[in-house]
């Protein structure tokens, strides 16, 4: 089931989708147009990313793999949902999209096995894990302001449930930019498989309801810009599009 989270009619709603359907918690039907504004499906505890998990992304970049998961915190107020706006700020000149698996935690948990980690997960939904490069000195250690920014999260349209997306480790993932396929990669090729980073991160924090995971990204970064038009697909999960637009006070 994919689930929704939305302001249609002056209010925040949750509901379902089918067939491009949005049936409220109330019953009533939309149609996706009808939808005023889209929220990120869930309202997370903490959204943990993690940087260099696919080997083709940090070659890129020129770095080696790293020896352990390399995890930074994405703030809350980062989050916009599905057609929302990320803003460009002032100090960027190299700004561009991370197309992430974003695996959403289901019930609290500590020191959790690999083994029993897809316990824990309530589902999956697309994240866009936004980045000035100009503030990143150290990609071991991301800076909270290459990634924090406000709008520099955007995720959704959906939380698809865990037993809806049959095969997590055999995911394509595609961005587009102005229609132009920009990005492609497969979670297959993650470094850091979705148990393992389950079982490192629990090993020292505590893991709750509606919590996020970000998995990483895989090779195929690029510039964007004010203006351009940003179309993130995973298979079974939707299409996650969201627009640029100029934040900068001096132009």
């Amino acid at each position: 089931m994919k689930h929704v989270r939305f302001i249609a009619e002056g209010r925040e709603q949750l509901g379902t989708v089918k067939d491009s359907i949005v049936l409220s918690l109330s019953g009533k039907p939309y149609t996706e147009d009808e939808i005023d504004v889209w929220l990120p499906p869930i309202r997370p505890n903490k959204v943990i990313g993690l940087a260099l998990n696919y080997a083709d992304h940090a070659e890129e970049l020129g770095l080696q793999k790293p020896p352990e998961p390399v995890l930074f915190i994405k703030p809350n107020t980062s989050l916009i949902g599905h057609r929302g706006a990320i803003v460009y700020p002032d100090g960027a000149t190299y700004m561009h999209y991370e197309n992430e698996l974003a695996v959403v935690i289901g019930k609290a948990g500590r020191k959790i096995r690999a083994a029993d980690a897809f316990q824990y997960v309530k589902g999956y939904t697309i994240a866009n894990d936004v980045t000035v490069r100009d503030f990143v000195h150290n990609y071991y250690r991301p800076p909270i302001r290459a990634k924090g920014h406000d709008t520099f999260g955007p995720m959704g349209p959906y939380l698809v449930d865990r037993d809806d997306v049959p095969d997590v480790n055999r995911l394509t993932l595609r961005t587009y930019v102005n229609g132009e396929l920009r990005q492609e990669g497969n979670t297959k090729d993650l470094i850091y498989t979705i148990p393992e980073l389950i079982e490192f991160i629990s090993s020292f924090m505590t893991l709750e309801p509606n919590d996020v995971i970000l998995t990483g990204t895989p090779k195929g970064i690029s510039h964007i810009y004010p203006g351009d038009v940003l179309r993130l697909e995973i298979d079974g999960l939707g299409a996650l599009e969201n627009t640029v637009i100029d934040g900068r006070t001096e132009k």
